[in-house]
């Protein structure tokens, strides 16, 4: 396993840009590098209805489910060269040191896994999983323009509604960083995941009156603002006491002017937590106490990982002299949609460097640890494969 190659192909994939959003061309762009390393590797390159990129290592019995492994190549903004990207690249150099055997072994790389540009996330993955909401096609940017406009401009089709999995993949292995501090905290270098939290996104409305900033006297103001304040900071205390993590990262304030009493103010929440369902109920409980009205704008189950790909895993670890680390995963991922739609699927973890940071330029993994992850995914590959 050449791990300067795979360091190298990161850094040429963070060249094209550090933000990379869904069905862009920037992210269009990596998928045509990818698709020339797979090439290189000697996999049949193919596409699907959602440009997902596809590359087989062909098996004598094309008949059989495939084994697939991969991740995504889209961004956050400022996105660092790891996330995502190290799934992809990392699957290529796994799968160029197996051997072909009786079932075909593919590396797929999703589509606009963030979501950052039209909502939702996960696109490429559940579109294959036929998992796409409704009003999917009309969901717009910030430019206006739609996902349905931004798939012609690459010059790919509606995907088919009810989807086009049809039992092909046997299971599906993802290869990530972790995300986070807690294999740096713990000295180990890899980790095989147990499941994936559930993750939801609720957008919270607070209503007031406005008034001038000045001659409005303090006592009896009805100041949105307030009431949303009281409410992050209660969802703050229930994370810092349960099993949750939550986040409000977007708030827009109306009318928005420094002289002016909020009349309405609008937040997003991300929450996060193995019990999700208990969790949202805790959290429009606060809403409401705040005098809040809360929309659910996505939900995503939790995903446990499966016994037989994650024993691959585990077995993998050991044969190479690490002892074994199991965790839940905090973040999303398409290995998500696709053990929610029946495909066995797993994820291995690889420790992050720079004190567990990600969604910033300064993300980072050891090439020591990297290596040891890709040897770890192609032992196990080849045990799913035979």
């Amino acid at each position: 396993m050449d791990a300067d190659r795979v360091f190298a192909r990161l850094e040429e994939l963070y060249a094209i840009g550090s933000n990379r959003p869904g069905l862009s061309d920037v992210e269009q762009e990596a998928h045509r590098l990818a698709a020339m390393w797979l090439d290189e590797a000697g996999l049949e390159v193919g596409r699907d209805a959602a440009g997902n990129l596809y590359g087989r290592l062909l098996g004598s019995r094309p008949d059989l489910p495939e084994v697939w492994s991969g991740s995504h190549l889209d961004t956050v903004p400022a996105g660092g060269r790891f996330d995502g990207a190290l799934g992809v690249v990392g699957a290529i150099e796994a799968v160029a040191e197996l051997e072909p055997g009786e079932r075909t072994v593919t590396v797929v790389a999703f589509r606009d896994e963030e979501g950052v540009r039209f909502g939702g996330g996960c696109f490429g993955s559940r579109a294959l999983c036929g998992r796409l909401d409704p009003n999917e096609l009309d969901k717009r940017d910030a430019d206006g323009i739609t996902v349905g406009e931004a798939l012609a401009a690459l010059e790919l089709d509606s995907p088919p509604p009810g989807g086009w999995l049809d039992g092909r993949a046997r299971c599906f292995v993802e290869l990530h960083i972790e995300q986070g501090p807690r294999l740096l905290t713990m000295g180990a270098p890899l980790a095989v995941v147990t499941a994936i939290v559930g993750t939801s996104g609720t957008r919270v409305t607070f209503s007031g009156k406005a008034g001038h900033a000045g001659t409005t006297p303090m006592a009896g103001r009805s100041d949105a603002l307030v009431a949303a304040a009281g409410f992050v900071l209660a969802v703050n205390r229930l994370a810092l006491d349960g099993d949750l993590v939550a986040t409000v990262g977007q708030l827009e304030v109306a009318p928005g002017a420094a002289n002016v009493i909020p009349e309405r103010v609008t937040l997003t929440l991300d929450a996060r937590a193995t019990a999700i369902d208990a969790a949202l109920q805790a959290v429009d409980r606060l809403a409401a106490e705040c005098s809040g009205e809360t929309e659910r704008i996505w939900l995503y189950e939790p995903a446990p990982m499966d016994e037989r790909p994650r024993a691959a895993l585990l077995d993998a670890v050991r044969a190479l002299g690490v002892a074994p680390v199991e965790m839940d995963s905090r973040a999303g991922h398409d290995a998500a949609v696709l053990a929610q739609a029946g495909v066995p699927s797993a994820m291995l973890f690889v420790r992050s460097g720079a004190g567990g940071v990600s969604h910033r330029p300064d993300e980072w993994s050891d090439p020591d640890d990297v290596a040891l992850a890709v040897h770890a995914l192609s032992r196990a590959l080849a045990t799913l494969s035979g």
